[in-house]
Protein backbone atom coordinates (compact mmCIF):
# COMPACT_ATOMS: atom_id res chain seq x y z
CA UNK A 1 0.00 0.00 0.00
CA UNK A 2 1.41 3.38 -1.01
CA UNK A 3 1.97 5.83 1.83
CA UNK A 4 -0.02 9.06 1.74
CA UNK A 5 2.86 11.02 3.35
CA UNK A 6 6.51 11.52 2.47
CA UNK A 7 8.98 13.59 4.47
CA UNK A 8 10.39 16.51 2.46
CA UNK A 9 11.88 19.75 3.72
CA UNK A 10 11.91 21.32 0.27
CA UNK A 11 15.68 21.65 0.23
CA UNK A 12 15.99 23.75 3.37
CA UNK A 13 18.83 21.72 4.89
CA UNK A 14 20.63 21.51 1.56
CA UNK A 15 20.49 25.32 1.31
CA UNK A 16 22.34 25.66 4.62
CA UNK A 17 19.42 26.52 6.92
CA UNK A 18 19.15 24.89 10.34
CA UNK A 19 16.52 24.61 13.03
CA UNK A 20 12.72 24.74 12.97
CA UNK A 21 10.81 27.69 11.56
CA UNK A 22 7.49 28.67 10.03
CA UNK A 23 8.54 28.32 6.41
CA UNK A 24 5.61 26.26 5.11
CA UNK A 25 4.97 28.71 2.25
CA UNK A 26 8.54 28.51 0.97
CA UNK A 27 8.80 24.76 1.55
CA UNK A 28 5.52 23.77 -0.13
CA UNK A 29 6.07 26.10 -3.09
CA UNK A 30 9.61 24.84 -3.67
CA UNK A 31 8.45 21.21 -3.55
CA UNK A 32 5.47 21.67 -5.85
CA UNK A 33 7.19 23.86 -8.42
CA UNK A 34 10.50 21.99 -8.38
CA UNK A 35 12.42 25.24 -7.89
CA UNK A 36 15.19 25.62 -5.33
CA UNK A 37 14.42 26.52 -1.73
CA UNK A 38 16.63 29.58 -1.88
CA UNK A 39 14.94 30.86 -5.05
CA UNK A 40 11.48 30.77 -3.45
CA UNK A 41 12.90 32.17 -0.21
CA UNK A 42 14.25 35.23 -2.00
CA UNK A 43 11.12 35.56 -4.14
CA UNK A 44 8.88 35.77 -1.07
CA UNK A 45 11.05 38.36 0.64
CA UNK A 46 11.14 40.51 -2.51
CA UNK A 47 7.37 40.33 -2.85
CA UNK A 48 6.86 41.40 0.77
CA UNK A 49 8.38 44.81 -0.02
CA UNK A 50 5.10 45.82 -1.71
CA UNK A 51 3.05 45.21 1.45
CA UNK A 52 1.56 48.03 3.48
CA UNK A 53 1.38 48.15 7.25
CA UNK A 54 -1.33 49.63 9.44
CA UNK A 55 -3.04 49.41 12.79
CA UNK A 56 -4.17 45.84 12.14
CA UNK A 57 -1.09 44.80 10.21
CA UNK A 58 2.09 45.93 11.89
CA UNK A 59 4.63 43.59 10.34
CA UNK A 60 5.39 42.35 6.86
CA UNK A 61 5.69 38.90 5.38
CA UNK A 62 8.88 36.99 5.93
CA UNK A 63 9.95 33.74 4.31
CA UNK A 64 11.12 32.43 7.68
CA UNK A 65 8.32 33.44 10.05
CA UNK A 66 5.16 33.66 7.92
CA UNK A 67 3.59 35.11 4.79
CA UNK A 68 0.34 37.04 4.30
CA UNK A 69 -2.23 35.83 1.77
CA UNK A 70 -1.75 38.83 -0.52
CA UNK A 71 1.94 38.06 -0.88
CA UNK A 72 1.25 34.36 -1.41
CA UNK A 73 -1.07 35.31 -4.24
CA UNK A 74 1.51 37.65 -5.76
CA UNK A 75 4.22 34.98 -5.64
CA UNK A 76 2.07 32.17 -7.06
CA UNK A 77 0.71 34.36 -9.86
CA UNK A 78 4.25 35.32 -10.82
CA UNK A 79 5.05 31.61 -11.16
CA UNK A 80 2.04 31.07 -13.43
CA UNK A 81 -0.05 29.14 -10.92
CA UNK A 82 -3.79 29.65 -10.43
CA UNK A 83 -6.01 29.37 -7.38
CA UNK A 84 -9.00 27.02 -7.14
CA UNK A 85 -11.22 27.54 -4.06
CA UNK A 86 -12.94 24.52 -2.53
CA UNK A 87 -14.76 26.21 0.34
CA UNK A 88 -17.06 29.21 0.31
CA UNK A 89 -18.66 31.18 3.13
CA UNK A 90 -21.43 29.05 4.58
CA UNK A 91 -20.70 26.04 2.36
CA UNK A 92 -18.97 23.95 5.00
CA UNK A 93 -16.14 21.51 4.34
CA UNK A 94 -16.49 19.95 0.90
CA UNK A 95 -12.93 18.70 0.22
CA UNK A 96 -10.55 17.01 2.64
CA UNK A 97 -6.79 16.55 2.54
CA UNK A 98 -6.80 13.10 0.99
CA UNK A 99 -5.87 11.63 -2.36
CA UNK A 100 -9.38 10.63 -3.48
CA UNK A 101 -10.73 14.18 -3.04
CA UNK A 102 -7.92 16.13 -4.74
CA UNK A 103 -6.93 16.23 -8.42
CA UNK A 104 -3.79 14.53 -9.62
CA UNK A 105 -0.63 16.49 -10.31
CA UNK A 106 1.38 19.01 -8.32
CA UNK A 107 -0.58 21.13 -5.86
CA UNK A 108 0.06 23.67 -3.13
CA UNK A 109 -2.86 23.01 -0.81
CA UNK A 110 -4.17 25.55 1.69
CA UNK A 111 -5.52 24.29 5.02
CA UNK A 112 -6.04 26.09 8.33
CA UNK A 113 -2.90 28.17 9.08
CA UNK A 114 -0.73 26.00 6.83
CA UNK A 115 0.33 25.32 3.24
CA UNK A 116 1.45 21.87 2.13
CA UNK A 117 2.59 20.30 -1.13
CA UNK A 118 0.62 17.39 -2.59
CA UNK A 119 2.00 15.48 -5.57
CA UNK A 120 -0.33 12.87 -7.10
CA UNK A 121 -2.16 12.43 -3.81
CA UNK A 122 0.99 12.14 -1.62
CA UNK A 123 1.67 14.84 0.99
CA UNK A 124 5.24 16.15 0.84
CA UNK A 125 5.95 17.95 4.11
CA UNK A 126 7.93 17.78 7.34
CA UNK A 127 4.93 16.20 9.12
CA UNK A 128 1.64 14.54 8.27
CA UNK A 129 -0.84 17.41 8.40
CA UNK A 130 -3.85 15.50 7.04
CA UNK A 131 -5.34 14.62 10.45
CA UNK A 132 -6.05 11.15 9.10
CA UNK A 133 -7.83 12.54 6.05
CA UNK A 134 -10.27 14.73 7.97
CA UNK A 135 -8.59 18.12 7.55
CA UNK A 136 -10.58 20.56 5.44
CA UNK A 137 -9.05 22.08 2.33
CA UNK A 138 -9.73 25.76 1.64
CA UNK A 139 -8.34 25.59 -1.89
CA UNK A 140 -5.22 24.79 -3.84
CA UNK A 141 -2.74 26.29 -6.28
CA UNK A 142 -1.78 24.45 -9.44
CA UNK A 143 -0.08 25.25 -12.78
CA UNK A 144 -2.32 27.15 -15.18
CA UNK A 145 -1.98 24.44 -17.83
CA UNK A 146 -3.39 21.85 -15.41
CA UNK A 147 -6.06 24.05 -13.90
CA UNK A 148 -9.54 22.61 -13.93
CA UNK A 149 -12.26 23.14 -11.30
CA UNK A 150 -12.80 20.13 -9.08
CA UNK A 151 -16.57 20.01 -9.63
CA UNK A 152 -16.01 19.64 -13.40
CA UNK A 153 -14.01 16.51 -12.75
CA UNK A 154 -16.83 15.07 -10.64
CA UNK A 155 -19.44 15.89 -13.24
CA UNK A 156 -17.48 14.12 -15.95
CA UNK A 157 -17.30 11.00 -13.82
CA UNK A 158 -21.04 10.88 -13.23
CA UNK A 159 -22.05 11.78 -16.79
CA UNK A 160 -19.28 10.86 -19.26
CA UNK A 161 -21.39 11.52 -22.34
CA UNK A 162 -23.86 14.19 -23.34
CA UNK A 163 -26.85 13.49 -25.57
CA UNK A 164 -29.10 15.88 -27.42
CA UNK A 165 -32.90 15.69 -27.04
CA UNK A 166 -34.61 13.38 -29.50
CA UNK A 167 -36.73 16.19 -30.93
CA UNK A 168 -33.82 18.55 -31.50
CA UNK A 169 -33.61 20.03 -35.00
CA UNK A 170 -30.82 21.55 -37.01
CA UNK A 171 -31.13 25.15 -38.18
CA UNK A 172 -32.80 25.58 -41.53
CA UNK A 173 -31.00 26.62 -44.68
CA UNK A 174 -32.40 30.13 -44.39
CA UNK A 175 -30.88 30.47 -40.95
CA UNK A 176 -27.49 29.44 -42.34
CA UNK A 177 -27.64 32.45 -44.64
CA UNK A 178 -27.98 34.77 -41.69
CA UNK A 179 -31.74 34.92 -41.18
CA UNK A 180 -33.01 35.00 -37.67
CA UNK A 181 -34.69 32.03 -36.09
CA UNK A 182 -38.04 32.69 -34.49
CA UNK A 183 -41.79 32.24 -34.92
CA UNK A 184 -43.21 32.49 -38.47
CA UNK A 185 -44.08 35.90 -39.80
CA UNK A 186 -47.44 36.98 -38.47
CA UNK A 187 -48.29 38.75 -41.77
CA UNK A 188 -48.19 35.50 -43.73
CA UNK A 189 -51.05 34.00 -41.72
CA UNK A 190 -54.53 34.19 -43.30
CA UNK A 191 -56.78 36.79 -41.65
CA UNK A 192 -59.33 35.42 -39.25
CA UNK A 193 -63.05 36.09 -39.89
CA UNK A 194 -64.24 38.03 -36.91
CA UNK A 195 -67.91 39.00 -36.47
CA UNK A 196 -68.56 42.66 -37.11
CA UNK A 197 -70.29 44.69 -34.51
CA UNK A 198 -73.38 46.65 -35.69
CA UNK A 199 -72.94 50.39 -35.78
CA UNK A 200 -74.88 52.17 -33.06
CA UNK A 201 -77.93 54.18 -34.27
CA UNK A 202 -77.26 57.92 -33.90
CA UNK A 203 -79.76 59.75 -31.65
CA UNK A 204 -82.45 61.86 -33.44
CA UNK A 205 -81.49 65.44 -34.13
CA UNK A 206 -83.35 68.01 -32.10
CA UNK A 207 -85.32 70.70 -34.10
CA UNK A 208 -84.25 74.29 -33.90
CA UNK A 209 -86.57 77.02 -32.61
CA UNK A 210 -87.47 78.27 -36.11
CA UNK A 211 -88.18 74.72 -37.33
CA UNK A 212 -90.40 74.15 -34.36
CA UNK A 213 -92.19 77.52 -34.82
CA UNK A 214 -92.85 77.33 -38.58
CA UNK A 215 -92.74 73.77 -39.28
Amino acid sequence: MRSHFRFNDGGRAASGYRGKTGDCVVRSTAIATGLSYQHIYDLVNRASVHERTGTRKRGKSNARTGVYKSTIKRVMNSLGWVWTPTMQIGSGCTVHLRADELPAGRLVVSVSKHLTAVIDGVIHDTHDCSRRGTRCVYGYWQPAAMSRPLHHRNVERSSPTLSCPSDSRLPSANHAKGERLGPPNQKSRPPLDKPRRPRPTPPPRRKSFLEWLFG
